[in-house]
């Protein structure tokens, strides 16, 4: 047993030799034709992974940047709404003053015309009562004629009197 156990412990020369060979030739061939296009997709593979790197951070800057103007927008979006609040407040009050001011001229017109009508109404109703004197004192005037021209004699007094006052006029 101990013989067994020696050899495979220490190689033979010869296993050595050919296990040395066939290493060389191996590390040969790869260095030949592996070797290269290994290390050239690792270094692709390296420069995917920076320019990705590069992305994320371009993207990350362009968010951050993006944030900001979105701020900006906000802000500026915040300031037109309060000033287009103020302004309709504005509008509000001149459309309100101006009703106010046309519901004056108009109440002020409304007066001239009341009052108008007024003098109108008071210059009809003074007439009328004009008229109305006029027809009493014509009909008094003529009952009192009646009363007093009873006569005959008066009567014809009376008309000869009224024709020479139309002839001097």
């Amino acid at each position: 047993m101990i013989i067994l156990a020696n050899s495979l412990t220490t190689p033979a020369i010869g296993t050595v030799i050919w296990t040395t060979l066939i290493f060389s030739l191996f590390f040969f061939l790869l260095a030949k034709f592996a070797w290269k296009p290994i290390l050239g997709f690792i270094k692709d593979r390296e420069e995917t992974i920076k320019n990705s790197l590069e992305a994320a951070e371009t993207a990350r800057e362009e968010m951050i940047k993006l944030q900001s103007d979105n701020e900006i927008i906000i802000r500026k979006a915040h300031e037109d709404s309060v000033s287009i609040l103020k302004e309709a407040k504005e509008i509000k009050e001149k459309i309100i003053a101006e009703a106010k001011e046309k519901a004056s001229i108009e109440t002020q017109k409304n007066i001239e015309q009341a009052r108008k009508q007024i003098q109108d109404e008071k210059t009809a109703a003074i007439n009328d009562i004009k008229q109305q004197i006029a027809e009493l004192s014509v009909t008094i005037a003529e009952k009192v004629l009646k009363k007093e021209l009873s006569s005959k004699g008066e009567h014809n007094k009376m008309v000869d009197s009224l024709i020479e006052g139309i002839k001097l006029n």
